[in-house]
């Protein structure tokens, strides 16, 4: 499974585009700026959208998306969120005042989007891959994900390698407990203000990097894999990056701790 990073910043500025990650060519995890640096015919292959929560950074390209590719597309692309994520998406975006009601558009037979309710703890089988929906604890209904290459039926997943991101989450025993359970190769956390703004983290329930070290430390004993920060605010991606670099060149067992940049690609 490829991984393909288009954006993972905490909020826009030159260079830094919101979250959104392209799995092989057909699944997008989030859909926030970056999906604007795909081409017309990347956007027109992605057949399944996995929404982590409802916030504006991670569903901004959505609509415009959807737009570009409605009518060059057979069949309609399937957003799969929580049913408040969707009621959002509804009641705010897709309300024919901010933007037109693409579940309806062109008919209601044939729309230009799906949507799908997911439940934490579902497995789904979409373009060749598994991936299970995870909790996450932020301000709004959210997940986090876990995605593996082949299907239930194609291997036995527990051979597999997973790839993780968090989502937007503060503390989260219950995402541990699972991500504790599979073999992950690659996790994507969430640090979204530094320590100075710890107090705004833990109120919008984000993590600073004094957070990120307590929740790294449920990991269980004896295992170790690249732990990639996504989501800082530009205006303090420096000082979170000096803040985790600290607090890891500290522990006695330090974690492979790297930093997410778009355009990355990854091979799992």
């Amino acid at each position: 499974m490829k991984v393909r990073v288009l954006g993972c910043s905490g909020a826009i500025a030159r260079d830094c585009r919101t979250t959104s990650f392209l799995l092989d060519h057909n699944v997008l995890v989030d859909a926030g700026t970056g999906v604007g640096d795909l081409t017309l015919a990347e956007m027109t292959a992605i057949d399944h959208v996995l929404l982590t929560h409802s916030h504006l950074d991670h569903v901004a390209a959505l609509p415009l998306m959807l737009d570009s590719v409605g009518a060059a597309r057979q069949q309609p692309v399937c957003v799969h969120a929580l049913p408040g994520t969707i009621e959002v998406l509804r009641r705010h975006i897709f309300n024919d005042s901010i933007w037109p009601d693409f579940s309806r558009i062109p008919s209601p037979q044939a729309p230009f989007v799906r949507f799908e309710a997911i439940a934490v703890g579902q497995r789904l089988q979409l373009g060749g891959k598994t991936i299970e929906v995870l909790p996450a604890v932020h301000t709004v209904p959210a997940v986090a994900y876990a995605a593996t290459a082949g299907t239930d039926e194609s291997a036995d997943p527990g051979d597999r390698g997973y790839w993780v991101f968090s989502g937007d989450t503060e503390r989260n025993p219950a995402f541990w407990a699972r991500v504790n359970q599979l073999h992950v190769r690659m996790l994507v956390i969430e640090t979204a203000f530094s320590n100075r703004e710890a107090e705004l983290a833990r109120k919008s329930l984000h993590l600073s990097p004094q957070a990120l070290a307590q929740e790294l430390d449920c990991i269980a004993p004896g295992r170790q894999y690249p732990v990639y920060i996504t989501h800082t605010k530009p205006a303090e991606t420096a000082l979170i990056m000096e803040e985790v670099q600290r607090f890891d060149r500290a522990d006695a067992t330090p974690h492979d701790i790297r930093w997410l940049v778009a355009g990355q690609e990854f091979e799992l």
